[in-house]
């Protein structure tokens, strides 16, 4: 109820701002449009920059983006009091899709790569974790980063007898969902307990609503381990584990090793965009990856809010893109933007 209230209160500040907007300073009616985009807090900072630089070369419409969680974007959209557009890091439930007041079209935007930041004192400067064992941690069966298992993966490092402190994010959060859909591919016993979800029941665990809080505790609490979208945790002085990809391979995240994941996917890739990237193939492919995705209304009430949406995704999956590489992030690999784009030539 209290994420209801905060969301109606945002969202009613923004129609508001609205109206305001379409007034000039003497009271005289204007043409510019203010949209409105619900959405995940992993590509905020992304999408915040693209409405200003939108902005920039159409100054006649302007975004306000809502950070308000995978989960809670995707459940407003399909009712009807999402805005203009939705967002998240996850599918939205087929389930869901089929009950839903509202239908919708989800487009990927970017690739996303989840990193395991932890806090051990000493030398263990970039540890080896493997799937099994990263399931095992979040099961609460790996209690001590001394360990056999996590011992055996880093013979060269002295792990200290220390308790492994486990943070991970509230329910309804995509982050959620990509690092339980690699856990539950890579461990039959996290799959049957936890499952892939927005929401999982972790067994053990602090959880925190925003990945800065996550990380702000991690590095004042010795021993340790949470996982955050890699950008997220560039600024902090945490180490990051390297994990044990679907080749055997241990890789650390970067835009090389998630870019390489949509390489090897590439062919896989369906016209409805719903697919898993977690393990994917590839000696260099980092194994915790996802879309993020647009929620996209099919049928918009206000024919010219819907043009001014459908204008602005065209930008997003042209200049967009190349914005989006420059700050860091994996674009989307050419044969998959194609069908995004044609999918926004289609939408009404």
């Amino acid at each position: 109820m209290k994420n209801c209230a905060e969301f109606s209160y945002c969202l009613t500040a923004m129609l508001v701002s609205i109206c305001l907007a379409s007034l000039s300073a003497d009271g005289l009616a204007q043409t510019q449009m203010v949209l409105v985009a619900t959405g995940s807090t992993m590509p905020e900072p992304l999408y915040v920059l693209w409405g200003d630089e939108y902005h920039k070369s159409h100054p006649e419409t302007q975004l306000r983006y809502l950070a308000v969680g995978t989960s809670e974007s995707a459940s407003r959209v399909l009712s009807g009091t999402g805005g203009d557009l939705g967002g998240g890091d996850a599918p939205i439930p087929e389930n869901q899709l089929k009950e839903a007041k509202h239908a919708a079209v989800e487009l990927p935007t970017v690739l996303v790569g989840i990193a395991v930041f932890y806090n051990v004192p000493g030398g263990a400067t970039s540890i080896r974790l493997s799937g099994s064992v990263l399931a095992n941690i979040y099961l609460g069966k790996a209690t001590s980063w001394n360990d056999p298992e996590i011992a055996r993966l880093n013979p060269d490092d002295k792990l200290p007898n220390l308790p492994i402190k486990v943070l991970h994010r509230t329910d309804g959060k995509g982050s959620n969902y990509i690092f339980s859909d690699f856990l539950s591919k890579v461990s039959p016993e996290f799959r049957a307990r936890v499952g892939k979800n927005v929401s999982p029941k972790w067994p053990v665990g602090t959880a925190f609503s925003r990945c800065q809080d996550l990380l702000a505790s991690a590095a004042k609490t010795r021993g340790a381990i949470g996982y955050a979208e890699l950008r997220c945790g560039e600024k902090s002085e945490l180490s990051v584990a390297r994990i044990r990809n679907a080749a055997g391979e241990f890789v650390k995240p970067s835009t090389k090793g998630i870019s390489e994941v949509a390489l090897e996917m590439e062919s896989k890739m369906t016209n409805d965009f719903r697919v898993s990237l977690t393990n994917a193939p590839g000696k260099e492919s980092y194994p915790i990856v996802s879309f993020t995705w647009f929620y996209v209304p099919v049928h918009p009430q206000d024919l010219q809010r819907s043009h001014a949406v459908k204008e602005y995704l065209s930008w997003v999956y042209g200049s967009g893109q190349e914005i989006a590489q420059a700050q860091g992030y994996a674009p989307l690999p050419p044969s998959v933007l194609q069908k995004v784009r044609t999918k926004v030539a289609a939408l009404h």
